[in-house]
């Protein structure tokens, strides 16, 4: 193993047994050869699995929808490369010449896809648990950081705090229609935020989850992600 690669092992805290496999994890695809894309197939399923059981465990209260949105803030690209930029993965990744010149090590999308690419090098490494340990050290901190209160309000909620945070008219949501027999009803909602000339549908098999949906739909078309705290 060179001495960079020695370096990054390090900061991961987790020495690979066999070098080369770390040594694929971070050579993107522009370099030619053996490079991470696999790696970075099979990190990515391992990583979403300990994510989820860890959230699983921590969070014993939260329904299936929170849960999701959880796990989706800890492992979007966002995420992941400002993880890997803090075991300075951008200092060792093999990249061709445009991606060079291209500031590729500072893209988050290659930086995500080496960090998942190392820990499935770690799978193949060491197993499953000694994964679970490293995904742990590298995301205990954003763990901690999750804003839970935040992160499982429902989205009408969020919307009226989002909408009083910057004074403008709380949202009124009207029925448009009800399609479908009364067992099985699909109700048909438009929420619309008069100060921000926007509106918005959804749909859902209740007058609540359609409003929910309507609202999740507003939060996007105001720019604000509706799975962000």
């Amino acid at each position: 193993m060179s001495r960079s690669l020695d370096g990054l092992s390090r900061t991961l805290g987790y020495n690979f047994k066999d070098p080369q496999l770390l040594q694929a994890a971070v050579t993107h695809r522009s370099a030619g050869g053996q490079n991470n894309e696999r790696l970075e197939f099979l990190g990515d399923a391992v990583l979403g699995y300990i994510v989820a059981d860890w959230l699983y465990t921590l969070f014993p209260d939260a329904d299936e929808g929170q849960l999701s949105r959880l796990r989706a803030s800890l492992v979007k690209k966002e995420t992941l490369a400002d993880i890997a930029r803090s075991v300075t993965v951008g200092d060792y990744l093999y990249l061709g010449s445009g991606e060079l010149k291209s500031g590729g090590f500072r893209r988050d999308s290659i930086l995500a896809d080496a960090l998942e690419a190392i820990l499935g090098g770690i799978v193949l490494d060491s197993g499953f648990e000694a994964c679970r340990a490293c995904v742990q050290r590298l995301f205990s901190s954003k763990v901690r950081q999750l804003s839970v209160l935040d992160e499982l309000k429902d989205p009408k909620t969020r919307l009226q705090e989002y909408l009083q945070s910057r004074k403008l008219d709380l949202p009124v949501y009207e029925v448009t229609s009800v399609s479908g027999k009364s067992h099985n009803q699909q109700f048909h909602v438009e929420c619309r935020v008069a100060g921000a000339q926007q509106s918005s549908q959804g749909k859902g098999s209740s007058r609540r989850r359609a409003e929910q949906a309507a609202a999740a739909g507003m939060l996007d078309r105001l720019g604000r992600d509706p799975d962000d705290g």
